[in-house]
């Protein structure tokens, strides 16, 4: 006879459901205190730091005041979690070091203007899918744009699945964390660059706006759209015509009928 759980049906009404196996550490993967204060220290890059609540020795205070002072996204979370995510002595701490090197965009966009080109950006808001997140970055690098700014928190995690999605652009394209896309919409606006919002609500059509100038395309969540502070700032909304049932395209799918309208107008 047959066990009572079925892996291809689920388990039958009445049995148990098999407990959550621990995720296999991942290469990039540091726990410990000390070993993620030092690496802070050495300049690392993080994608996340994960600590435990509650903990209250000096060297957990002196972590807690450079993830601050070096603007780190960190999460804190019950001991159960760390446990399940650490099977080490990680003094409920754990933490994962960045696959890419982040940039600024107050450090890009000057050279950008300086080496004569028209900048392309994207600016993603809370888009937190990995799938769809390297499918952007990769139409991005296919398209020529010059960089993507993200949230530091609420998007997705540059992992190795988003270095696979995106067929290895996320190594390509410069990618810029930022901890206040309001602030950075100010700062794109007073460089000069035009900041053009996606959004189903628009009255005016893609093909009717003007991308040969400097652009910087916001793409929104697919659960909301871009956020309501954000489209108030942008100097433009624009929409993609849909003449189906359906409600709204996957982002990348609208990132990239975007980019390549720009890069139509530009060839033109």
């Amino acid at each position: 006879m047959r066990d009572s759980y079925f892996p291809e049906r689920g388990p039958q009404r009445g049995a148990s459901r098999p407990f959550p196996r621990r995720p296999k550490q991942p290469d990039n993967m540091i726990y410990g205190l000390r070993p993620v204060v030092e690496a802070i220290k050495a300049g690392k890059e993080f994608e996340k730091i994960i600590i435990q609540k509650g903990l209250q020795s000096n060297i957990s205070r002196t972590l807690d005041a450079l993830a601050r002072e070096y603007r780190l996204h960190v999460q804190y979370v019950p001991p159960q979690r760390i446990n399940f995510l650490c099977s080490g002595n990680h003094q409920g701490v754990v933490a994962y070091l960045s696959l890419i090197e982040y940039s600024r965009i107050e450090d890009l966009l000057p050279g950008i203007f300086e080496a004569g080109r028209n900048p392309l950006l994207l600016v993603c808001d809370r888009i937190t899918d990995v799938r769809n997140f390297g499918a952007i970055v990769r139409t991005a690098e296919c398209a020529g744009a010059d960089a993507v700014i993200i949230p530091s928190q609420n998007s997705a995690s540059l992992n190795q699945d988003a270095v696979k999605t995106s067929a290895g652009a996320l190594m390509r394209v410069p990618i810029c964390r930022e901890g206040n896309l309001k602030s950075v919409i100010h700062y794109l606006k007073a460089s000069g660059v035009f900041v053009c919002a996606a959004s189903e609500k628009a009255s005016t059509e893609y093909t009717q706006a003007d991308f040969t100038r400097p652009t910087a395309f916001l793409l929104g969540s697919e659960e909301d759209g871009v956020s309501p502070e954000y489209l108030k700032l942008c100097d433009q909304q624009i929409r993609i015509p849909l003449f189906g049932g359906i409600e709204s395209l996957n982002v990348s799918v609208a990132n990239g009928i975007l980019l390549y309208e720009a890069v139509r107008q530009r060839r033109a």
